[in-house]
């Protein structure tokens, strides 16, 4: 059965359990279908229907959670879209996503009105605002209006569409990724299994909504009718307390979120007892920090190595110590190959590029066969990473091929450099690139976040007197106060490299 059953069965059979936590307010699972059954209504009244895209351009809030649960429900197809998209950007994505409604926030009416006369496909009296209000925006359905009638769910199936989530633009234009019910379906059950999340289970969510990593524990509580935790944003000490506060067992963290907490000393086993997983995803998170964070909690470590397309591995907290600096194997009913430029398997321990398949693959991008024919060969998905095997299975990541440095005609692997570069006691991070170079093409340039001040160039003598091969060795080093990230939290090395070319 499709994911328009869930909201429903929670609401009947544990009514009084907990659904959602937000700003300290509970919402029971008969409640919230309460709320959300309202929503339905009102947006259908307004001539929604199944397939409909609605873009959400929000911060985190209690209103993107009930859009999921009716989109679920219902059948409205949703666009969550980041809240840092401007002028053309912002355009173009909602153009492309073929949305006819737009539900936004008040600190958003400046930036959307300049370009809601080029929507052309979202009707004026479908621009809903959920704080407050603003000339030409509707205000976003009273959830709190019992519908006249009850509110029944769509007749969906595995193939219809759930979400379009666009790319984070890390390597140039976002593509549109469709994910269909059938795919929130295996998020559901197979995170659910993979992370030992259980019906008793509380998760906690303190990075952006609009990031896909959300949904490693949403689907699993919209499956298994636990506890979702909802931070405005990510604060460190404020999660802590969130956790402290509501016996969280589940949380899923971005490698700059793990290095915030690691400063904290609340960070650990002693003042954190009900905490099952700590899951980081969307970037390497560096060995160094791993063993800290194991170290300060044992067996709660998981890391999850995967592509929004639909590619996936898992560390599990199992996996024997020496596994360490790997991302893990593929999670049951996912298959995982590494191959040459020809598309042929490479030997064991050689780099080649990942590809891989399983039940969360996507059926396209968005209207757009040609990339789609790119990214996806005879069912592969070709995720554009470079990486090896062990004779075991596991999954080491090298790099991504567009970071790859090539210096003098030799491959030099960002990712290499900066596990070295992070073991200094003073650098807190780094981000790796490749800049210009008149002799050999290209050369490393390493930008650090420090913990106490340092000269550059120091560092930068120490980490070449270590690198193993003299094409490692960084031209220059310096320090910034923080990267530049996206709303998911990765580090934008292209816009380091782009603020180095300038300066």
């Amino acid at each position: 059965m499709p994911l328009n059953t869930l909201l429903d069965r929670h609401a009947t059979y544990r009514p009084d359990h907990p659904a959602l936590v937000f700003k300290g307010q509970a919402i029971t699972w008969a409640d919230l279908r309460c709320r959300v059954d309202s929503l339905i209504f009102q947006l259908r009244l307004e001539g929604l229907g199944v397939g409909d895209k609605v873009v959400l351009l929000l911060d985190n809030c209690l209103e993107v959670l009930e859009l999921y649960h009716a989109a679920a429900k219902a059948g409205f197809v949703v666009v969550p879209l980041s809240p840092m998209l401007r002028g053309g950007g912002l355009t173009t994505l909602i153009h492309d996503s073929d949305a006819v409604a737009v539900v936004t926030m008040q600190r958003m009416v400046e930036h959307v009105d300049p370009v809601r006369s080029d929507l052309v496909n979202v009707p004026e009296d479908r621009f809903f605002l959920v704080d407050g209000e603003a000339d030409g925006y509707c205000s976003y359905p009273d959830t709190s209006v019992e519908p006249p009638e009850p509110v029944g769910a769509a007749d969906l199936t595995d193939d219809d569409l759930f979400n379009i989530i666009y790319s984070s633009g890390t390597t140039g234009l976002p593509k549109g990724i469709v994910h269909t019910h059938g795919i929130r379906e295996a998020y559901a059950t197979g995170h659910a299994a993979g992370c030992r999340i259980h019906p008793e289970s509380v998760a906690v969510h303190s990075g952006s909504l609009v990031f896909n990593g959300a949904f490693l524990t949403l689907m699993p509580s919209m499956y298994l009718g636990c506890t979702f935790v909802l931070m405005e944003a990510f604060d460190p000490s404020g999660l802590i307390d969130v956790m402290i506060a509501n016996n969280v067992t589940h949380v899923v963290l971005v490698p700059s979120q793990i290095i915030q907490l690691l400063a904290d000393p609340r960070f650990d086993d002693a003042h954190l007892p009900t905490l099952e997983m700590v899951l980081t995803v969307g970037a390497p998170l560096h060995l160094e920090h791993k063993e800290e964070l194991v170290r300060r909690l044992p067996n709660r470590f998981y890391e999850l190595y995967g592509l929004t397309e639909g590619l996936c591995t898992v560390l599990d907290r199992d996996a024997p110590h020496s596994k360490l600096g790997s991302v893990g194997v593929p999670p049951p009913l996912y298959e995982l190959r590494i191959v040459d430029d020809d598309g042929n398997d490479v030997p064991v321990g050689e780099v080649g590029e990942i590809v891989g398949r399983g039940p969360v693959l996507m059926p396209s991008y968005y209207k757009r066969p040609d990339l789609t024919a790119e990214a996806i060969r005879d069912g592969w998905l070709y995720s554009g990473d470079l990486g090896r095997l062990d004779d075991d299975g596991y999954l080491y990541l090298v790099d991504r091929k567009k970071d790859m440095i090539i210096s003098g005609g030799v491959n030099v692997y960002p990712r290499d450099i900066e596990e070295l570069v992070v073991t200094h006691p003073l650098v807190r991070d780094v981000a790796v690139f490749g800049a210009p170079h008149p002799q050999w093409g290209e050369q490393p340039i390493a930008a650090v976040v420090l913990d106490d001040p340092i000269d550059p160039e120091e560092i930068r003598s120490w980490v070449n007197e270590r690198v193993e091969a003299r094409y490692q060795k960084v031209g220059v080093v310096y320090a910034v106060e923080s990267f530049p990230v996206n709303v998911a939290g990765k580090t934008l090395r292209r816009v380091l490299r782009e603020e180095y070319m300038e300066a």
